[in-house]
């Protein structure tokens, strides 16, 4: 399997790009920017990109999505409870003072319980709201076993809840019930800063030590 991360964007972003390298199918999750970048990592696995998958709506995860799928053709998948903050990207990019992206047709609604398949990789999806309404967690089981945690579990903290959409005990509720059942060692790749274990958010995290 490949997995490169990528800082993207002004907020880095980080965009996964997950590859399977024996039929080259590929996912890149959260691409919210610097999509020549993206392009060189598939470029240079000679990857094809099969599905992008935002983990939710806020411009720093989806504003390259529309160059990257005009480049790739790959399918757009997210949560239809992000789909007002995905049509509101020129708000959004007021509020950052940065220039609105464009954006495309999502091609499939992600809800819990979903497996995307592509090669001899999947991710199964976790309905993990709070950070906004259609936040998702993607999970790789197996021998990669890893979480795509998007904004919801960070090293050490939390997303933020004080934006349109966000709910504190939410955000609480998902973390307990979508992600600390996993074995502790399970890796998880957040959509910003350093990747971390459930083990670790489980001992030291503050937000999570109520839970």
């Amino acid at each position: 399997m490949i997995h490169e991360i990528i800082p993207v964007g002004m907020l880095q972003c980080n965009c996964s790009i997950v590859g399977d390298e024996a039929t080259g199918d590929a996912v890149v999750i959260d691409p919210g920017d610097d999509i020549e970048r993206v392009k060189e990592i598939l470029a240079r696995h000679n990857l094809s990109a099969k599905y992008i998958v935002a983990t939710h709506a806020h411009i720093d995860h989806v504003g390259g999505i529309q160059k990257l799928q005009q480049a790739t053709g790959a399918k757009v998948l997210m949560h239809q409870g992000d789909l007002p903050l995905y049509r509101n990207l020129a708000m959004q990019a007021a509020w950052l003072g940065v220039k609105a992206p464009g954006s495309v047709e999502v091609d499939q609604f992600l809800k819990e319980g979903d497996v995307l398949r592509w090669g001899s990789l999947e991710l199964e999806v976790l309905d993990t709201p709070g950070h906004s309404p259609g936040s998702v967690s993607l999970h790789l089981p197996g021998e990669h076993r890893r979480i795509f945690s998007g904004d919801t579990l960070f090293h050490g903290s939390i997303g933020r809840t004080d934006l349109w959409g966000g709910d504190y005990q939410q955000i609480l509720r998902s973390i307990h019930n979508a992600l600390l059942g996993f074995p502790d060692q399970t890796p998880v790749f957040p959509g910003h800063g350093e990747p971390t274990t459930i083990g670790e958010e489980r001992r030291s995290n503050p937000f999570l030590r109520d839970l």
